[in-house]
């Protein structure tokens, strides 16, 4: 959630870590700060508020120049989003400098110690815990490196921590355990951050850093080791994208840019995974296929929008595969106490690979004896590390906070493995994959061809823009899509939007109706699944009996339902189970027209980060 930068080496290091800070507001922030080493000393600043309020500090009073520094923009969790709470922390001395992901458990035992023996604490921050504890280690063993190591012994929960030390003016040190932090490598420099988007600037060469290891950074070079002082393998790996990548190319947010590049995205995804024959070759997936054939139950486990993701997979494997599949949430998870086994497949979905509930439910899966298949859209993250097998997206970065092209390609991924599952089982024969195949390579352009005809759904989001409530509507796997615009619309927007199965609305729902309440309804194909694109007709000339608005996403040549919809969104025609990947789109552009009619910050929602890496 935090993002957190480090840099020790020949340039500026307040221009490459305020730069790099710049790179990583998309992950949700309230307040944010610098800490620079020059002239044998610390000098620090930091601010509550955006970024822009930090830069304007500066401006006012600028920080001595040195080539060492950290710093960080706050997501809070312990004590108000304001000046003092914000990192980086210092000890009383100020000798020490620290910044802070993630959650500290331990910390008021160690707070009431700390101030048992003198020490003065000014926040209400776990983390101001953690820099008096850096010094008194350090004092002992002149080691910043060593020191944490000591630290981190101690403490309990979640964290990931970088640090610097004014007596060590040429290394930046940090720690992590269950939370992200990439070290990235250049020519006479090095980096520390929570997302390669930092320094992507200035190198593509990152090492990995595992799980309860201690990371330290010199300008020649990188040395990592346990928490326990032993040696640790370091695992190096490059970016396969730029830093144009991160960049918004001309689009006012990066969500619309996002959203454009969903066809790119969509095809990259399938790139690799077709052999000269069409039968898939998923190189990633290291479970083998005798594994699989004995596989009796699919389990998805994901948070957000990759929950709607799994839940369309749902459809997808029991369909052509027959094996059940069960969809949780993985914030519950684990603590329903679930029927996991050595047969029992387990497919974890998060675009960040650091999602904390989705990390919990897998660890918790692989100690049942399950296999975990991860589905990720970042190389070097820990959830794919920590999988058996994994299968990336390949979307590029997403830097909107609302998920877009992450929410696309999961889906392609997840048919992908679906039909891979088939194929290894023999319940689809070659024909039939090679078939959905060619469907799937041709939804890039059907998608393509959404985006070029979506004005008019632009100019209806605006004039709803003093609503205060949308229902959605879907069957079959439209029931997901209608799940997944509702809560597109509470992210952006900030309005009341809800999404209901369709066949539910007489058990309750059809109550919320009423004059001019716009209704969406995602209207399954006539040709796949006629008995259910019949019932929704129904449920539109029910729903618009009773006053409401109708906006009907239908495909092209469903005449059905003209006579009852208000506001008609086409979409090319496609096979029933990918039409999920067609009927989002409209409603991404939607949410983003109707958030931006209304005043809001469309990139970065109000309350939200992009990674969530706390429980």
């Amino acid at each position: 959630m935090c993002g957190i930068v480090g840099y020790v080496g020949s340039q500026s290091a307040l221009e490459v870590v305020m730069a790099g800070l710049k790179r990583l507001e998309y992950r949700g922030y309230d307040s944010a700060g610098v800490a620079v080493l020059a002239d044998g000393g610390m000098a620090a600043a930091k601010r509550a508020g955006k970024l822009v309020n930090l830069e304007k500090e500066l401006v006012d009073r600028p920080l001595p120049t040195g080539s060492t520094g950290i710093g960080h923009t706050r997501w809070a969790t312990h004590g108000a989003p304001n000046d003092a709470n914000a990192h980086p922390h210092l000890d009383n001395a100020g000798r020490v400098a620290v910044v802070h992901n993630g959650i500290i458990e331990n910390f008021a035992m160690l707070r009431d110690e700390l101030q048992e023996r003198g020490h003065e604490l000014s926040s209400e921050t776990d983390t101001e815990v953690v820099a008096h504890l850096l010094a008194e280690a350090f004092s002992s063993c002149a080691d910043l490196a060593e020191a944490m190591r000591l630290v981190c012994r101690r403490l309990e929960g979640a964290f990931t921590l970088v640090a610097v030390h004014a007596d060590e003016p040429d290394v930046v040190v940090g720690a992590r355990r269950n939370s992200p932090l990439v070290v990235g490598v250049g020519e006479g420099e090095a980096f520390l951050a929570s997302d390669v988007a930092a320094f992507i600037a200035h190198t593509r060469s990152a090492v990995e850093l595992g799980q309860d290891q201690v990371v330290e950074l010199r300008r020649d070079g990188v040395t990592v080791t346990g928490f326990d002082g032993r040696p640790a393998e370091v695992r190096s790996y490059n970016v396969d994208w730029d830093a144009a990548a991160a960049e918004k190319g001309g689009y006012d947010y990066f969500m619309l840019k996002e959203i454009a590049e969903q066809p790119r995205a969509v095809a990259d995804t399938l790139l690799g995974r077709i052999d000269a024959n069409g039968s898939l070759t998923l190189d990633e997936v290291r479970i083998s296929a005798s594994e699989l054939r004995e596989m009796d139950k699919v389990v998805i486990v994901a948070c957000g929008t990759a929950f709607h993701a799994g839940m369309i997979a749902k459809y997808a494997i029991e369909h052509w595969t027959r094996i059940p599949c069960e969809v949780e949430l993985a914030s519950e998870f684990r603590y329903r106490d679930p029927i996991l086994d050595a047969q029992t497949l387990v497919i974890a979905i998060s675009q960040s690979g650091e999602t904390m509930d989705t990390l919990m439910a897998l660890r918790h899966a692989r100690e049942q004896g399950s296999n975990v298949l991860a589905i990720c859209n970042t190389n070097g993250s820990t959830i794919p590390r920590e999988s058996d097998a994994v299968l990336y997206t390949h979307a590029g970065p997403e830097v909107a906070v609302a998920s877009t092209k992450a929410f696309l390609t999961q889906l392609v991924a997840c048919y992908l493995v679906a039909l891979y599952l088939g194929q290894v089982r023999g319940t689809k024969w070659g024909d039939e994959i090679r078939a959905v195949i060619r469907d799937l390579s041709q939804i890039g352009g059907a998608v393509e061809r959404v985006l070029e005809t979506m004005e008019p759904v632009r100019e209806l989001a605006r004039s709803l823009a003093d609503k205060n409530t949308v229902l959605f509507l879907g069957r079959h796997v439209g029931y997901p899509v209608a799940l997944e615009g509702a809560l597109k619309l509470k992210e952006l927007a900030y309005m009341h939007a809800e999404g209901f199965a369709a066949g539910e609305l007489k058990h309750g729902p059809i109550a919320l109706i009423d004059e001019d309440l716009p209704v969406v309804v995602v209207v399954p194909s006539p040709r796949g699944r006629s008995v259910l694109h019949d019932k929704i007709v129904s449920n539109i000339q029910e729903i618009r009996a009773r006053g409401a608005r109708t906006i009907v996403i239908a495909e092209e040549g469903d005449e059905a339902v003209v006579p009852y919809a208000d506001h008609l969104v086409r979409i090319p025609v496609t096979p029933t189970l990918l039409q999920p990947l067609v009927a989002t789109v409209p409603l991404q552009v939607f949410a983003c027209e109707l958030a931006t009619a209304r005043g809001n910050e469309v990139d970065q929602p109000r309350n939200l980060a992009k990674s969530v890496t706390v429980e």
